[in-house]
């Protein structure tokens, strides 16, 4: 019979107790690391897997290597950029914002999970050319990392890790920086949030408040030290390199990893979030409501990836203004889906309060539908006509309904109406649509628009985002929502600055006065 389709004899039980046996010591060793042998693009790589506490311990940043000493800002970790060390830097800059909310993920989710990380093996010759492992032409006569097969093939065996080895994260030190921030709260039972460049900023998240958010019990977040994640080990130099090709070597490396990673929009985060409530809701409602879904006879009504709508865009929003109006419009529903504390994410909501949130969302756009503007929609007439200024070719309605940044504004009025001070959303929007019937929303460019210097600058003759906020303040005072003497002087006090240009302020009536003769516009 040919040997080739001969089937894979069944494993002896003696022989495993055998290799489990003579495997037992070499695992229990702090200087050794049972890995697989990868060959890719002419350099070798070791494939294993360490505890989250064996990473924290032994593991490093680039910046921390002996050569960059000289030039390392003790504060932030990072190695300065000049002469001297420009051609040797191999990574991007260390952003500690990141620590607390990465340690925070690994504490608070059943389901977390890091990618593998990739580090660089660096003993300490590596940095002294006049060690022996060096020839006289300045290549290096041996690998940097000790690795002894195995197997009859050399794919199986262990890597050798003394006290003089360095080893750092190429890729995954923002992963590295989240995991070393874990085992400090572990240790100390609080942790520091700071700025890009480290410097502390508000109060230390504790352990407690962790517990209080987690989907962890207090057991689970002890054992996470003995979690293990996967690690990939390349060497700093192999041999018949020189110093210079091992580091243009390792360099590219990392831009190569980098550069096929490409970094997810707020759009995609959205659609593929599964802990964030108003995420959750906002792609389950847009897939299925009237106004939103996709038809066969119809251009799509959303742009799922980008932030922006382009001037001859038919989509009427995007994912990312969707999730804002969700969140603005639900934040005081559901507070409790939102941060509670800066620094920490909240957990995911149960099913019967995504549902409860569904609803309310589709109530929304139900009643949005409504409104006058989005019902030419439904007549066959497209989004950009209705959006471009009228300055633009073709000129359009500058209309802020098919704005995101309009949408966004609606939908935090109503948000503030219907949730904190309990009015009927179709009360309401009975109002809006005789406002719309009249042009309310449109021909923001003009200075008889309520909208003219709020989410329109006519010095720029551009959308203002800015002016997202006062834009909800002012639907909710059309809307009867502000009764306080004090909110409408403050209010009206907005409105004058937002029309205001170099001392002069702009009127309803398109006339140049005092900045205190602008009022508030009649309610609704």
């Amino acid at each position: 019979m040919n040997s080739a389709t001969d089937p894979t004899p069944e494993p002896n039980p003696q022989d495993q107790k055998a290799i489990a046996k003579f495997l037992e010591p070499l695992l229990n060793s702090p200087e050794h690391l049972l890995v697989h042998k990868t060959q890719m693009g002419g350099t070798e790589a070791f494939i294993g897997s360490v505890t989250l506490d064996w990473l924290d311990r032994n593991v490093g940043y680039a910046s921390q290597l002996p050569l960059f000493k000289r030039h390392l800002n003790p504060d932030t970790g990072n190695v300065e950029r000049v002469a001297d060390t420009v051609e040797d830097i191999l990574q991007r800059p260390l952003d500690w914002s990141r620590q607390l909310p990465l340690a925070q993920y690994l504490a608070t989710h059943k389901a977390h999970k890091f990618p593998a990380l990739l580090v660089v093996i660096c003993p300490s010759w590596v940095n002294d050319l006049q060690a022996p492992q060096w020839d006289d032409q300045g290549r290096a006569t041996e690998s940097a990392i000790a690795f002894e097969g195995l197997d009859s093939q050399g794919q199986l065996g262990l890597l050798h890790l003394t006290s003089d080895v360095a080893v750092f994260a190429l890729d995954g030190q923002h992963r590295l920086m989240g995991i070393q921030g874990l085992m400090r709260l572990l240790r100390t039972g609080k942790l520091q949030p700071y700025t890009k460049i480290k410097k502390a900023v508000g109060e230390a998240i504790t352990l407690n408040d962790i517990e209080e958010v987690s989907a962890l019990t207090p057991e689970e977040i002890e054992n996470l030290v003995s979690e293990t994640v996967g690690i990939e080990f390349i060497p700093a130099v192999v041999a018949g390199e020189t110093r210079a090709i091992a580091r243009q070597r390792v360099r590219s490396i990392f831009v190569h990893v980098n550069l096929m990673a490409v970094k997810l929009s707020k759009g995609q985060l959205a659609l593929l979030d599964e802990d964030d409530g108003f995420s959750i809701v906002t792609r389950q409602v847009a897939v299925t409501h009237p106004l939103l879904m996709e038809k066969r006879d119809r251009n799509p009504r959303i742009n799922w990836d980008s932030a922006t709508v382009a001037s001859k865009s038919t989509v009427l929003t995007t994912l990312q203004a969707l999730k804002e109006m969700t969140q603005r419009y639900l934040g005081d529903r559901f507070p409790h889906w939102l941060s509670p504390k800066p620094g920490l994410v909240p957990m995911r909501p149960d099913d019967d309060e995504l549902e409860e949130g569904m609803q309310e969302l589709r109530r929304l756009l139900d009643a949005l539908a409504s409104l006058p503007s989005y019902q030419r929609l439904e007549r066959g007439e497209e989004t950009p006509v209705l959006r471009r200024f009228s300055f633009e070719k073709p000129g359009g309605e500058s209309n802020i309904l098919f704005r995101p940044v309009g949408q966004v504004a609606i939908a935090q009025g109503l948000g503030v109406l219907v949730f904190q001070q309990q009015k009927p959303l179709m009360s309401l929007l009975e109002k809006l649509r005789s406002f719309d019937a009249v042009g309310g929303f449109n021909g923001i460019e003009y200075p008889e628009s309520l909208w003219y210097g709020v989410l329109f600058d006519p010095n720029k003759r551009r959308i203002r985002v800015a002016g997202r906020d006062l834009a909800a303040k002012l639907l909710v005072y059309i809307l009867g929502g502000i009764d306080e003497p004090m909110d409408r002087a403050e209010l009206r006090r907005g409105l004058s600055e937002a029309r205001t240009f170099e001392n002069r302020a702009v009127s309803f009536e398109g006339r140049f006065v005092k900045p205190r003769e602008i009022k508030l516009p009649k309610i609704l």
